[in-house]
């Protein structure tokens, strides 16, 4: 099965190491140059809780030959458009693309490849990319081995071709087929919505969220929006790194501390993790804010769900995208109204 990684950056870059370093050759695909140069003349560099470099083989779009049975999509939602016309000629009718992107892909990427090709997942651990070719991770092994994919097929049938991706995934982490995609990605939306949106919001890793009573309440109400966003849509949320999402809807304000020991056990472990969007605010460059919290925010008007709190994060990372600048610990006052208006 020849594959491919479409997206060499923090997680791509971690996840080809791997499945490289198990034997199997998957190629890396990246715009950028400077990128590819160093993954083809040093190798694929992984730092943090793990520590290993693996020759690899990375190539600029313009540089594939031929067809490819299977590609991981990694590349950032507002790449999409750029990056996935010029792959159509290097697919054919059975290959498969399978989009472990954050946020709701599959709502687009068919539009790009049709649905028939595509499949979607989760990633369940974090990085931050430190320069071309080198990539740290800042989750714990355990949430890699443990918790490292959850894919499934849009119609949620246990395929063949998904058992396949599912040994593909298995040399860089744990992987699990799930029948409820949709009810992944909401899931896997929620984890990003509060603590990759708290954390790009106000400038910090999770550990500072979690450790602050203002910002995990914020964060409480950012989750209870999402879950009742998902519902409306005829969802449920699953269970996602030993924990069922379910359990982080509220009946008031008054739940919020109750619910406390549940962030805890799922996210103690990314204490260190700098949230994605914020790497990119620090680089001066768009964020994924859109496809993250903006989903509730979009979803949410249409079915006449308030979202207050995910309408606060995507305006305060706008401000910061706009300033190509950053937040710091103080723009938690600006969450200030809402929370004192919320029931």
């Amino acid at each position: 099965m020849r594959t491919a990684i479409l997206g060499i950056g923090s997680l791509g870059t971690i996840i080809g190491a791997l499945i490289n370093r198990s034997g199997f050759p998957v190629d890396m695909i990246d715009a950028s140059k400077p990128n590819v140069d160093a993954l083809n003349s040093k190798g694929a560099t992984v730092t943090g809780s793990m520590n290993f470099t693996v020759p690899v083989k990375a190539f600029l779009p313009n540089q594939l030959e031929g067809q490819y049975d299977l590609i991981f999509l990694l590349t950032k939602q507002t790449a999409n458009a750029v990056a996935l016309p010029p792959l159509l000629k290097h697919l054919h009718p059975d290959s498969i693309v399978c989009t472990l992107q954050n946020g709701i892909p599959e709502e687009s990427v068919p539009g790009f490849v049709g649905k028939e090709r595509t499949i979607g997942g989760a990633v369940g651990f974090g990085a931050t990319w430190l320069e071309p070719g080198v990539s740290s991770l800042t989750s714990t092994v355990e949430a890699i081995e443990t918790y490292g994919f959850e894919i499934g097929e849009i119609d949620g049938r246990v395929t063949p071709r998904i058992e396949k991706i599912r040994d593909v995934l298995a040399r860089a982490g744990g992987t699990v087929i799930l029948t409820n995609l949709m009810g992944i990605r909401y899931s896997k939306l929620l984890m990003n919505a509060t603590f990759s949106g708290m954390s790009a919001a106000l400038g910090v890793t999770f550990g500072a969220v979690l450790d602050d009573t203002k910002a995990m309440s914020c964060l409480a109400h950012i989750a209870d929006e999402t879950i009742k966003v998902c519902h409306a849509l005829g969802y449920r949320m699953v269970e996602m790194q030993g924990l069922d999402m379910e359990v982080f809807e509220l009946q008031s304000k008054a739940d919020i501390p109750s619910k406390m020991p549940f962030y805890h056990q799922g996210w103690d472990r990314h204490r260190l993790l700098k949230a994605s969007m914020l790497q990119d605010l620090e680089k001066g460059i768009p964020c994924e804010i859109d496809f993250i919290n903006g989903v509730v925010s979009k979803n949410g008007a249409k079915l006449g769900i308030a979202t207050p709190f995910n309408d606060k994060v995507v305006e305060l990372i706008k401000e910061a995208e706009g300033r190509k600048g950053i937040n710091d610990f103080s723009y938690l006052s600006r969450f200030d109204g809402i929370l004192a208006s919320a029931t």
